[in-house]
């Protein structure tokens, strides 16, 4: 059939059974804004305020559903504006399509608007092949294809990650005979399965371990292996803990949990993969804050702890600790294949060992902790106050997004999440400005599920634009911002690191005083429900009226910002370098550091 470029596009995203594509239409892509125009009845499109914002948007969708979704943008700016949303997709392992419009083919390297060109003729482009896992740039129709086929497989499969098509004007604008792909005959079917030899290796590990833990990263989730992991943890009698992108995975209130390890993580967590004798991680890639900046000891113990590793990249397995056992595979095949060789020993009931009663201490200490660590009379609140009091009001299965900082810290070592697929945090690329725009992502993959996003005040002003899209297309998500008017998680670093009077550029100051924005009030502007709080007793009837309001809502809560009642207290460790002239910090830092395990 004959189709231009942008039609084919538009075409395979309707056979992939993408629902929307999100972007900001401009002169480098016209051609393709109107190929969505014309099939507006099977593809919608969403206008969203900035394209690195459509991409949290897709990644949010994503991270729901499974489903990637495209973005599309102009030359230049649009397109370079999307680095940061790819980054985050790309270092999380999530899928997004982005579609950039780039200069004609036959007016590259004439310097035409929005083209760099002074290296090579239109070169934009090339700033984004560090962010996605496969690249195209198109030079004439029927190359067009076989690209979309292929982006969307490369993508989808190994490990997920974003994939980028540069679309030069002309090339969206010409047309050509051509035979549109039928993505089902090109997907691979089954999933990677594990080494035999090495699964059998890895069950007895685990069968005649005394004392297991099983570390959980975010490729559990995207394999859809709760069920399996739960089934090896209950045969095994093993503490499960997580890692920020594993929340989820497995039950918070089932009894072998035990949160989080790492510099973020929990006193339970710590102490358990500290002293584990065999460790089960599974699609993850102990990355420094997992792994307390590899401090032994700290987070782990490898070795002694014998580890077993199991990912489907095989680059991540021996890249930060050695193993016993490694295992390339699909998170949930392999853990399906663990868990039949464990039926073979014989079953034993570890509700009544030492262990599991240490694992029901260890929470219950941490617990304690925690509670010395809240004063629900501050005002304004602490964080953990306000996680404390939300939780409760919502579903079993809300969906809570949220971003970098202090609050993303505290909903890893106090907040519980039940079900998979329902904490979608920016986790290695730290990215702020998340929050917004993948609750958005997140309401359209579940509209019919609560959405949620806690936020602070600084991350949430680098995208709150994104109300306007919020309000325009009625996606009633909740959006809780804790205003401590400042890059507060960063001064308390600052003083934690260098002392109590290196507290700089943090603080948001106009003249000699404090300063806010009223969020509320801008809310309201957009055309959304907002109220600003500051005290406990405020924080169940707003977010009750919030979820009541069937349309967008911003609950502005006013929390403490004077340290240490800002957060909850880093139990692990990270590598924060001392300046050499803080003589003293300095040489504390040189004995931490020196005895980090590097290999």
């Amino acid at each position: 059939m004959k189709l231009t470029g942008a039609e084919i596009v538009a075409e395979h995203l309707i056979r992939e059974s993408c629902p929307y594509v999100l972007g900001i239409p401009g002169h480098g892509s016209l051609a393709l804004a109107d190929a969505f125009r014309l099939r507006a009845d099977r593809i919608t499109t969403l206008q969203v305020m900035h394209e690195s914002a459509g991409v949290h948007m897709a990644d949010g969708y994503y991270r729901v559903t499974g489903q990637p979704l495209a973005v599309f943008t102009s030359i230049g700016p649009g397109a370079l504006n999307t680095a940061i949303g790819l980054a985050t997709a790309y270092v999380d392992s999530t899928a997004v399509l982005a579609l950039t419009g780039d200069t004609h083919v036959h007016m590259a390297g004439r310097g035409v608007l929005q083209e760099i060109e002074r290296r090579r003729s239109a070169d934009n482009f090339r700033a984004l092949e560090p962010v996605v896992k496969r690249s195209w740039r198109i030079t004439s129709v029927p190359q067009l294809p076989r690209a979309m086929q292929r982006a969307f497989n490369y993508m989808r499969s190994g490990r997920p990650g974003p994939t980028a098509i540069n679309l030069p004007m002309d090339v969206q604008a010409a047309s050509a005979d051509v035979q549109l792909a039928t993505p089902v005959e090109h997907l691979p079917t089954g999933e990677p399965c594990g080494d035999a030899v090495a699964v059998a290796q890895a069950a007895e590990l685990l069968a005649n371990a005394k004392r297991p833990v099983i570390l959980v990263g975010g490729g559990v989730i995207s394999a859809n292996a709760s069920a399996a992991l739960r089934e090896v943890a209950e045969a095994t009698g093993a503490a499960v803990i997580n890692t920020m992108m594993g929340i989820g995975a497995f039950p918070a209130d089932h009894p072998l949990y035990a949160w989080a390890t790492g510099s973020k993580g929990t006193t339970c967590g710590l102490k358990l993969a500290q002293k584990a004798d065999v460790l089960l991680a599974v699609g993850c890639r102990f990355a420094d804050e997992t792994a307390s900046s590899y401090k032994p000891g700290v987070s782990f113990s490898i070795p002694p702890t014998k580890l077993i590793h199991v990912d489907r990249d095989a680059s991540e397995i021996g890249k930060n600790y050695p193993v016993t056992v490694g295992i390339v595979g699909d998170a949930r095949a392999v853990l399906e294949q663990i868990a039949a060789s464990l039926r073979e020993h014989e079953p034993r009931d570890h509700t009544a060992s030492d262990y599991f009663a240490e694992i029901q201490r260890l929470k219950q200490e941490w617990t304690q902790m925690l509670e010395g660590h809240r004063d629900d009379s501050k005002v304004p609140v602490m964080i953990s106050t306000v996680l404390r009091r939300v939780r409760p009001l919502l579903q079993r299965d809300a969906i809570v997004v949220t971003s970098s900082g202090n609050v993303q810290a505290q909903i890893i070592q106090e907040f519980e999440f039940y079900e998979p697929r329902t904490c979608i945090t920016a986790g290695g690329f730290s990215t702020m400005g998340f929050t917004l725009p993948a609750a958005l992502g997140a309401k359209l993959a579940a509209p019919d599920r609560q959405v949620v996003g806690l936020v602070g005040d600084g991350d949430f002003m680098m995208h709150m634009q994104e109300l306007s899209t919020a309000a325009r297309y009625n996606l009633p998500v909740l959006i809780i911002i804790f205003n401590n008017k400042g890059w507060i998680s960063i001064r308390d670093l600052q003083m934690a690191a260098f002392g109590g009077q290196a507290a700089f550029a943090t603080d948001f100051m106009k003249e000699d005083e404090e300063y806010s924005p009223q969020f509320a009030e801008i809310a309201q502007s957009f055309g959304c429900h907002g109220q600003r709080i500051s005290r406990a007793e405020e924080i169940a009837p707003a977010v009750q009226a919030a979820l009541c309001a069937e349309k967008p809502a911003v609950i502005e809560v006013l929390v403490n910002r004077e340290f240490p009642y800002t957060g909850t207290p880093a139990v692990g460790w990270w590598d924060v370098p001392v300046p050499t002239y803080m003589e003293q910090r300095r040489a504390q830092y040189d004995r931490e550091q020196q005895e980090e395990q590097i290999i």
